[in-house]
């Protein structure tokens, strides 16, 4: 099942450490070269989401994968990430070099007019990829040197240096056109799936009557993974046999036993953190799957 890779997750895996100042710097920004953290021996990276957002400059030939959707790349290319659409990438030619950075929203929202994720390779249904020239690549490359050197450095200011490094290549890439070479991968059902289930799971267990099950139909899912709902409709009828709606019905349903037979919560209670705005509604919807209404099963 695909889990979010928290940046603690991010740090332990790649270097077996933890900045000391993970924890108090909200926004939090690094950069990296590519071909230090990324080998041969590297093990597979998962298809999750981050809880961080990434740009990368790559080159060598890989192919991503985003949400429903893959696209090959051979030659060096920008690729802009964001923590709702989960990801991976695997490479095909062995010799991928390249940089990359990682920040939470914050770093880059301070100074910002508008929400991140307005900007066109971040909002939803954006093309995160844009293939790069000699020139551009140059131009990218040296932006990365740039960050590299003043994140080792002691100038006091060098946070809002980078912003700008920042902000200065995704203007960059704003002017560039995006690759529309995306296609649909064989794997694509299997992952949305996966990353469907991962969801819907997340919200369980109910623990107390103050948490609410929110995420409630295929369009509450399809929003969160970046997809059509009729793309997340197919994937998940083809990769289990069942509707989008079944699979969110029955662990409802199975949550709803639970919490009737071990907790003292009343019905109104079960009802509202369910996600059912009356309590009435909980009841029809508990007697259809069970032929019982919640009071009789409670007592059962």
């Amino acid at each position: 099942m695909s889990t979010t890779e928290t940046l603690e997750d991010f740090y332990q895996q790649k270097f077996s450490y933890l900045p000391e100042n993970l924890k108090q710097d909200l926004g939090h920004f690094n950069v990296f070269r590519l071909e230090d953290c990324h080998d041969a021996d590297s093990p597979p990276i998962n298809y999750s989401r981050r809880d961080f957002y990434k740009v990368c400059l790559i080159r060598g030939r890989n192919i991503y994968h985003y949400a429903d959707k893959s696209i090959e790349i051979d030659g060096p290319t920008l690729i802009f990430f964001n923590p709702q659409v989960p990801y991976t990438w695997e490479p095909v030619s062995g010799d991928q070099t390249g940089f990359f950075c990682i920040f939470r929203e914050a770093f880059f929202t301070e100074n910002l007019r508008s929400n991140i994720y307005d900007l066109p390779m971040f909002k939803i249904g954006g093309k995160p990829a844009y293939f790069l020239n000699e020139v551009q690549e140059k131009f990218i490359s040296d932006i990365f040197l740039k960050m590299l050197e003043e994140i080792n450095s002691d100038y006091r200011y060098k946070y809002d240096l980078i912003r700008n490094y920042l902000t200065e290549m995704i203007h960059t890439a704003m002017k560039i056109e995006p690759t529309e070479r995306l296609y649909q991968h064989p794997d694509a059902n299997s992952r949305i799936t996966s990353v469907f289930t991962e969801l819907l799971e997340r919200q369980f267990p109910i623990e107390s009557p103050s948490q609410r099950f929110s995420l409630r139909s295929a369009k509450d899912f399809a929003e969160k993974l970046y997809v059509h709902v009729n793309h997340l409709n197919r994937a998940i009828k083809t990769t289990t046999g069942k509707t989008t709606t079944d699979l969110i019905t029955e662990r409802l349903t199975n949550e709803a036993m639970a919490l009737l037979k071990h907790t003292d919560w009343n019905i109104s209670e079960i009802s509202y953190c369910l996600g059912f705005e009356e309590p009435a509604h909980f009841n029809n919807f508990f007697k259809r799957q069970l032929q019982m209404n919640p009071s009789a099963y409670r007592l059962n």
